[in-house]
């Protein structure tokens, strides 16, 4: 008899276990064979690194104030100036290019978890229904059920074996049980996982915005810094001195890497070795996500000068960061920072005609590389003398400038 109540007991605490476990909303899971305390212990990493991972993104957003207040001590030289300026911007913008990766990566990282759930929503739902048939057949057996089977046995062995399958249904009862409260701890840690992932996510995504707006407010306060330097009737002539020389440095640049173009094209002619060269093809757009021209090729009034001028090259006006294409087939023989054209490429395609490409905010070819029409060389920006983000696209034809029209589609 007591054998008899102690059996309705265990059953009737397995059945009511069972029904408060399954009384929860429903969770999601993973395969039982796979969760162990190792499997959550490793979840409670993943959480606490995404946790400190959230706090690091906060804690690197860069402070403008004072960075702006750094900068105050530059602004005696114009030229000092622009050059610390572009180099926040740099660490700005290499910032933002960081977070916008960990965001792709993170964004797809909770994609894979949340299959892995939808997933798991299917294995626990197949052990829910396992665990409810297994429940109404320990009901249906009655209490009695086991007592026959032990009065049943047609022999001491027989009586023996059936009490070993007896434990090792209780034992199979137990294990299931234990293993579906493993599941559903695991299933709590898989939550709290991805819910830590969207933090971090979210936390990307504003940091983002943030460093774009202190981007756009050190670009805002260059402009105002060099129209204000440059619109100073006091010191007008010096403004414009200042611009000329400024030109004047950035052609000797140019004009010093065609002369070692036209050095190793000497030297590659005197060594019969193959040679580029122009096949008169058409250019393609350098900037596809242009909105205007701002400023074309020829002679004009300077913008804030005032005084007559002649622009190299066509100013493409297009959003910070967006993609600059080489125009053409070509080798690269620079690309590097100056504090006049800001990060700039220059290709060389054959036969003396040279592309220039100023004021990116970020560069991503290298000299000597070859590159081919419509491929990304470098983002739009406004690094060097610029006052807004642009593309100054120019054309270059034996040691002159010429007008870029002739050569764009």
């Amino acid at each position: 008899m007591e054998k008899k109540l102690h059996l309705k007991k265990c059953i009737g605490i397995f059945v009511l276990l069972i029904l408060v476990l399954l009384s929860g909303e429903e969770t999601r899971a993973v395969s039982p064979s796979s969760i162990t305390s190792e499997s959550i212990r490793e979840k409670e990493g993943q959480i606490s690194n995404a946790q400190e991972e959230k706090k690091q993104i906060e804690s690197a957003l860069t402070d403008i104030k004072e960075l702006k207040a750094q900068l105050e001590g530059e602004k005696i030289s114009l030229e000092n100036y622009v050059v610390a300026l572009d180099n926040d911007l740099a660490g700005i913008q290499q910032k933002i290019s960081e977070l916008n990766g960990k965001i792709v990566a993170k964004e797809e990282e909770i994609r894979e978890t949340e299959k892995e759930l939808d997933a798991a929503i299917e294995k626990q739902d197949e052990q829910y229904a396992a665990m409810k048939m297994r429940i109404q057949m320990m009901y249906e057996q009655n209490d009695n059920y086991y007592v026959e089977m032990i009065l049943s046995a047609e022999s001491f062995g027989d009586l023996l074996n059936r009490l070993d399958y007896i434990k090792e249904v209780s034992a199979y009862d137990e294990r299931k049980l234990q293993e579906y409260m493993l599941i559903r701890e695991y299933v709590e840690m898989c939550r709290e996982q991805l819910d830590a992932e969207k933090e971090v996510l979210d936390a990307a995504k504003v940091s983002v915005q943030q460093e774009e707006a202190s981007l756009e407010e050190l670009i805002s306060d260059k402009e105002a810094e060099i129209v204000a330097k440059q619109s100073d009737i006091g010191s007008k002539a010096a403004a414009i001195e200042e611009y000329e020389a400024d030109i004047r440095a950035q052609n000797e640049l140019i004009a010093s890497l065609e002369a070692a173009v036209a050095a190793e094209r000497k030297r590659l002619a005197e060594e019969n070795a193959a040679r580029l060269t122009y096949d008169g093809g058409v250019f393609c757009f350098p900037a596809p996500s242009y909105t205007r021209i701002s400023e074309e090729y020829g002679e004009r009034i300077h913008p804030i000068l005032g005084v007559p001028q002649f622009h190299n090259g066509i100013d493409i006006a297009a959003p910070n960061g967006s993609p600059i294409l080489a125009a053409y087939d070509g080798e690269v023989v620079a690309a590097a920072y100056s504090g006049s054209m800001g990060n700039y490429v220059m290709v060389d395609h054959g036969d003396s005609l040279y592309t220039i490409y100023m004021h990116a905010s970020a560069l991503y070819v290298s000299k000597g590389e070859l590159v081919t029409k419509g491929q990304q060389i470098a983002a739009v920006g406004s690094t060097g003398r610029s006052t807004g983000p642009h593309l100054h696209f120019g054309v270059r034809k034996n040691g002159g400038y010429v007008s870029p029209w002739g050569y764009l589609g």
